[in-house]
C-alpha cells in the first residue's frame, strides 16, 4: 500500500486525506494542534463539512500526528502541503505556514530518497519557484497543485474536479501527482500540466474569471431592474449561448467567501508588481461593492418599513458556516442599520458567530 504524507489536515487537508484513504492509500497527516490530532485519531472530530465524520469513522489507514518526522521516516514519496495562506493587507498572501514547514524540512537534512513536495494552498505567483530553489539541495522536487473546491462540498469537489492543475517540477513529478488523482477521482478530469508559475497564475485567473462573470451578471441585473426589465430572463438567454454558458450567470448576491475576493485582489497585486495594470480585476471588485449598494436601496424600497426582512442564511454560501466576506451578511447589516427589523435564520454555529459580531442588531431564529 502506497503511503502519502499530508502536512496540514485542517478543513481542506482532512478532506483530501480521507478521500485518499478511501482510494486505497495509507495516509499520514500532520497538524500542529495536539488536541485536534487526538480527536482525529480517536475519530471524535466534529465537522460541519459533509462526509468528513462519516469517512473518518470508516477509515482504517489514516493516522494523524504532530510530528513532521513521522512523514519523513515513512516511505512516502509524495508529500502534500495543505495549510492556510491568509490574505495580507496589501492583497497578497501570507506564506508563513508554508515557510514554517520549509524550515523544518531543511532542518531534517538531505533526504536519502527523492521526495516530491506538492504545495496545494494558494500562493503568489513565483513563490513556489523560490521554495524549489531552497529545497533542491535537500533532494526535494516542488510542484504546485491547487484545489478548486467550495466550502460545504469539499469532499465531492475533490472527487469530481473539472480539471487537475499541476505546476510540475519535472515530468516525472507531474505524472506521479496525476496518478494520485487518477486513482482518487470518480470522474475523468482534464489534466493541465505546466510550469509552477503558470499554474499559480492559472489558479488566480480561473477564480477571477468567475468573479468577473458574477459581477457582469449582477451589473446586467441591476441595469434591468433600473429600467423595468426582467433580469432572470435576460441572463438565462445570455447563458443559453454555448460560447458563454449559464454557470455563475445568475442575478443575486455578490461574490464572497474565502477564495473569490482574495484571489481577485491577489491577481491585481501580482499584475501591479509586473508593471501591468489589471483593470478587469479592479473593476470586478468595484462592481461587487456597488452591487451591494444597489441591492440595499432596492430592498429598502421593496419592503415596507414595518415588515420584517428574513434571511434564511447569511453565510457566503448556503450550507456552509463561513461568514468571510459574505454579501448576504453585508446586506443584512446594511438593512438593520437602516432601521429595519431583520430576522436571521441559520444553524446554531452560524448564529453564534453572528451574535458575537453584531449582538442584538438582528433577531435570531
Amino acid at each position: 500500500m502506497q503511503t502519502i504524507g499530508i502536512l496540514g489536515i485542517g478543513k481542506l487537508g482532512i478532506c483530501f486525506a480521507l478521500n485518499l484513504e478511501q482510494a486505497g492509500y495509507r495516509v499520514i497527516g500532520v497538524d500542529v494542534n495536539p488536541q485536534y490530532v487526538e480527536q482525529v485519531n480517536q475519530k471524535k472530530l466534529v465537522s460541519y463539512e459533509p462526509g468528513v465524520m462519516e469517512y473518518l469513522q470508516t477509515s482504517r489507514n489514516f493516522i494523524a500526528s504532530t510530528q513532521i518526522t513521522d512523514v519523513l521516516q515513512s516511505p512516502a514519496e509524495l508529500i502534500f502541503i495543505v495549510v492556510a495562506t491568509p490574505s495580507t493587507p496589501d492583497g497578497g498572501y501570507d506564506h508563513y505556514q508554508v515557510e514554517r514547514i520549509v524550515v523544518q524540512l531543511i532542518q531534517q537534512g538531505k533526504q536519502p530518497q527523492t521526495r516530491h513536495l506538492v504545495i496545494m494552498c494558494t500562493t503568489m505567483p513565483g513563490y513556489c519557484d523560490t521554495v524549489a530553489q531552497r529545497l533542491q539541495p535537500f533532494n526535494y522536487t516542488v510542484s504546485y497543485n491547487p484545489e478548486f473546491i467550495a466550502q460545504g462540498s469539499i469532499i465531492h469537489d475533490q472527487l469530481y474536479p473539472d480539471q487537475v492543475l499541476i505546476g510540475e517540477d519535472n515530468a516525472d513529478a507531474g505524472q506521479k501527482i496525476a496518478g494520485v488523482y487518477q486513482k482518487m477521482c470518480m470522474n475523468t478530469p482534464v489534466y493541465c500540466h505546466m510550469s509552477r508559475m503558470s499554474a499559480e497564475i492559472c489558479k488566480l485567473a480561473t477564480n477571477c474569471f468567475l468573479t468577473t462573470k458574477i459581477s457582469f451578471a449582477n451589473s446586467i441585473g441591476d441595469l434591468a431592474l433600473k429600467a423595468g426589465a426582467e433580469p432572470d430572463k435576460i441572463l438565462a438567454a445570455i447563458g443559453s449561448d454555448s460560447r458563454i454558458g449559464s454557470k455563475y450567470l445568475k442575478y443575486g448576491f455578490g461574490y464572497g467567501g474565502p477564495c473569490f475576493p482574495r484571489d481577485n485582489r491577489a491577481l491585481g497585486k501580482f499584475a501591479d508588481e509586473q508593471g501591468y495594470e489589471m483593470l478587469i480585476s479592479k473593476a470586478t471588485d468595484e462592481v461587487n461593492k456597488r452591487h451591494l449598494q444597489f441591492q440595499t436601496q432596492a430592498w429598502l424600497q421593496q419592503y415596507p418599513e414595518a415588515e420584517q426582512i428574513v434571511f434564511d442564511h447569511v453565510t457566503y454560501k448556503k450550507g456552509s458556516v463561513i461568514l468571510e466576506e459574505s454579501q448576504q451578511l453585508a446586506l443584512a447589516v446594511q438593512l438593520a442599520k437602516a432601521g429595519r427589523k431583520v430576522l436571521v435564520k441559520d444553524v446554531p454555529a452560524v448564529i453564534e458567530q453572528v451574535k458575537a459580531l453584531y449582538g442584538n442588531l438582528f433577531l435570531y431564529e
